[in-house]
């Protein structure tokens, strides 16, 4: 063959690329691509097709370092020689971050630099940069990466950053309950804001709906005591009529009258109207009710005292629900940047496969599974901001804010802090603090009243009466006239069909029920105490176990990548690498957010106990350590004292006396129970 016309590449077979791809790396391979490489010109004819690339070639065996010197003075497809350290920090930079050439629209398909391998005496990086002169033919291999595609996610902009103190005002809905938007641009969202948690909880509290019906039954409770509490008062009516009336017999003696004058007979005649005025003031007081009187009473304020507790429910379980939500909102934050991240290292991927198969050095095959896995990552990266919208929505309906206005999380995803008691300490916490214990016992004690306000019914009720009469007729010459009366009644329901009785037993079956109910939310408040207590030490535990993986993902990415493009791997290894990576800090996130969660779930079951102040965050698990089960020296008995408010707040429960250690505790058969 003539010199400056090199030898044509046969196209291989599916079957031959698949066997290439299979046998490992031979330097014997290596050595005689370069002695082809320096005998080329800068032209290679292609069954027609004029192809011109720059082949980069980086050799990191010392033996291969002396072929740059050779091939440096040719005109022909660039070889660069260079020995690269296992540990050099440009091996490890990604490649996004090496040359802001690589970022170039014309240069989309420059593949990365070299990187470094864990067979630094065998390995061969072969990597293709497309040519870039007018006129060259196309990428052989007939595939081009696709421009991400990202769906939009809505308003982007910021309102403004997340200030300490309270949420701004803006962000509180229209004080008009009946108003509602009528245009599409009175609902379109406008920007986000960024708010803390704390923050959230206070919007919540202020503007969420349910919470405010919650109140708003309370001042109906209000009403109904004072309703109740009037029977203990005496009732004063007053009554007054003024008539004009013309009797039947009245007008028979006018009409006698008349005849008698006609017959010359003398007669009395006087008018048959009469027109009287009466008035009257009565008091009235039930002396004796047979007990009926002071049970509605007492069972009026066991209803207001019920509704208290259930206020302080609805807000501990809103601030429970609005962190959850909260920290949904993180994780949907999160989840779509691991996914970008996974659709980053997925384009990486397709550019080393693309570069090698233009080398020669790949396959379609590979190619295709890197595409696949790109198109597949882009995919979860479309449903997470899905989700991230749908976390975004479910916040702001829960604080009930402007519908303008899309919310977004300001607090980093970090543990929120610690839990300084034992698993039967929370508990017994549990029992004295939860609300829903004492509104059980509260419900008891109300159908007790009621069962006595029932029972009074067959009993006697002695009514005494006062009452003050005036009365005076209009058309005559005579002065008012008074009068009085007292009056002292009993009455007494000696049959009235067995109502009465039907309304005490019903009664006793709220009694029963509330039993019920209480021995049941004992059952819950524990379970509740011992599942988050659980998932509080599994979830710590993680957090430093996925934080290792994290880091061994990463150098495990790297690693496959490294290998690939030296020959001695596989693209099914990147992109299980790639997998492992994307996989290892959604669980970091998951467990982290999961901490954080299994803590707010221990503060609703103690009725929110706050974290002693000064509190450090538990210390995470290093990388390199190795995982141990957090434990905590046996705490002290905590001197607890509750005083339920009889406003309906919270209890006023003074804070434990207990060690303050760097990680949640566990039980330990020693501790004693307060």
């Amino acid at each position: 063959m003539p010199s400056g016309v090199s030898e044509p590449v046969p196209k291989q077979s599916p079957s031959a690329a698949k066997a290439d791809e299979l046998q490992p790396f031979s330097l014997k391979k290596a050595t005689a691509s370069l002695e082809k490489a320096s005998l080329s010109p800068p032209k290679t004819v292609l069954s027609k097709t004029v192809v011109t690339e720059s082949i980069a070639l980086s050799v990191i065996v010392p033996e291969f370092s002396q072929r740059k010197t050779q091939l440096d003075g040719l005109q022909v497809p660039t070889v660069v020689a260079q020995s690269t350290k296992p540990n050099s920090p440009s091996a490890t930079k990604p490649e996004s971050e090496k040359t802001p050439e690589s970022k170039k629209p014309s240069e989309s398909k420059k593949p990365s630099e070299p990187k470094k391998t864990s067979e630094p005496k065998k390995a061969v990086v072969v990597q293709a940069t497309p040519a870039t002169s007018p006129g060259l033919a196309p990428d052989p291999s007939g595939s081009t990466l696709p421009a991400p595609t990202t769906p939009d996610p809505g308003p982007s902009r910021p309102l403004g950053p997340a200030k300490p103190g309270l949420a701004p005002d803006y962000l509180n809905p229209n004080p008009n309950p009946l108003s509602f938007p009528t245009k599409p641009e009175e609902v379109r969202l406008r920007g986000i804001q960024p708010i803390t948690l704390q923050q959230a909880i206070e919007l919540a509290q202020r503007n969420n709906r349910p919470l405010q019906v919650t109140r708003l039954q309370l001042e109906r409770s209000k009403a109904a005591l004072r309703q109740s509490q009037a029977a203990s008062f005496p009732t004063l009516t007053a009554q007054s009529n003024l008539s004009r009336s013309l009797s039947a017999s009245s007008n028979r003696n006018n009409q006698n009258n008349a005849l008698s004058a006609l017959l010359g007979i003398n007669s009395d005649s006087g008018s048959s109207i009469s027109n009287a005025f009466s008035a009257s003031a009565t008091l009235s007081y039930d002396i004796f009710t047979s007990g009926r009187r002071p049970a509605n009473i007492q069972a009026a304020e066991r209803q207001l005292r019920s509704d208290e507790l259930q206020v302080e429910i609805n807000q501990e379980q809103l601030r429970l629900d609005v962190a959850s939500d909260y920290y949904n909102l993180q994780q949907g934050d999160e989840s779509v940047r691991i996914q970008q991240s996974s659709v980053r290292n997925n384009e990486a991927s397709l550019r080393d496969t693309q570069a090698l198969e233009r080398a020669g050095l790949g396959t379609r095959f590979d190619v295709l599974q890197s595409e696949v896995q790109l198109a597949n990552s882009r995919q979860n990266l479309t449903n997470a901001i899905a989700q991230q919208q749908i976390n975004r929505r479910q916040l702001a309906q829960r604080l009930s804010i402007s519908p303008a206005i899309d919310l977004a999380a300001a607090d980093p995803v970090d543990v929120a802090g610690e839990w300084n008691l034992s698993l039967e300490e929370s508990i017994v916490l549990a029992l004295k603090n939860r609300a829903e214990l004492e509104q059980q016992l509260v419900q008891r004690e109300q159908a007790q009243r009621q069962r006595r306000a029932a029972l009074a019914g067959l009993g006697p009720t002695v009514t005494a009466q006062a009452q003050y009469q005036l009365s005076d007729i209009l058309d005559d010459n005579v002065s008012v006239g008074d009068g009085y009366a007292f009056q002292l009644g009993v009455t007494w329901n000696l049959y009235d069909g067995g109502a009465s009785v039907a309304q005490a037993q019903q009664a006793e079956a709220n009694i029963a029920i509330a039993e019920q109910n209480f021995a049941d939310q004992s059952n819950q408040v524990r379970f509740t105490v011992e599942q988050g207590y659980a998932n509080l030490l599994s979830n710590f535990e993680n957090i430093g176990t996925t934080t290792r993986a994290l880091g061994q993902a990463q150098e495990a990415l790297r690693l496959a990548r490294l290998r690939f493009q030296a020959g001695v791997g596989t693209s099914t290894d990147v992109i299980n690498a790639e997998n492992a990576l994307t996989n290892a800090e959604g669980n970091r996130v998951n467990a982290i957010i999961g901490y954080n969660r299994s803590l707010a779930t221990l503060q609703r079951a103690v009725t929110h106990l706050p974290i002693p102040t000064g509190a450090t965050t538990p210390s995470l698990v290093s990388p390199s350590s190795t995982p141990s089960t957090p434990s905590v020296p046996k705490t002290t008995t905590p001197s607890t004292t509750t005083s339920p408010s009889p406003s309906g707040g919270e209890p006023n429960t003074s804070e434990p006396n207990t060690p303050n250690p760097s990680a949640p505790s566990t039980p330990s058969s020693g501790s004693k129970t307060p």
